[in-house]
């Protein structure tokens, strides 16, 4: 990691609620509302862009803990400011708190904790497990 990232630091992020981020199920909305799942995907968005400006070359971003509490409802078109904040660097772990606000105030509050890992290690892991699931999956036609 290069040097510069500290506690207090932050980023934000602006975006605005489209069809595709509302919650759905068996591919189908269920209401005009701003999925969880979506919002979890942008707090990952917001922490992701503090951290890669301290990246070098051979490193990556992953996140290993989420604790989000989704607290107000966002209906497609509204805008949503997401804004991470880095409040524990910790060797390769930096916690971020988030905050996420629309017009009519804060929607979601938790912490994200990411990990900067090496390419070559995340490489091999991927590769671990594409093995354990080739295996996995040749095991259970042998036992039907």
């Amino acid at each position: 990691m290069k040097p510069g990232l500290h506690t207090g630091q932050t980023t934000e992020i602006e975006i605005v609620v489209t069809r595709d981020m509302l919650a759905e199920f068996d591919g189908q909305a269920v209401n005009d509302l701003y999925a969880t799942s979506a919002l979890v995907h942008n707090i990952e968005q917001a922490c992701h862009g503090l951290l890669t400006p301290f990246l070098e070359s051979h490193e990556q971003v992953v996140t290993s803990y989420i604790e989000i509490s989704h607290l107000m409802l966002t209906v497609t078109g509204m805008k949503v400011k997401l804004k991470a904040t880095a409040t524990e660097i910790r060797d390769n772990k930096i916690v971020c708190e988030i905050e996420a606000h629309n017009v009519r105030g804060k929607i979601a509050k938790g912490s994200v904790t990411q990990v900067i890992v090496e390419n070559h290690w995340l490489d091999k892991k991927v590769k671990e497990m594409s093995i354990i699931k080739n295996l996995a999956s040749e095991n259970s036609l042998t036992k039907k």
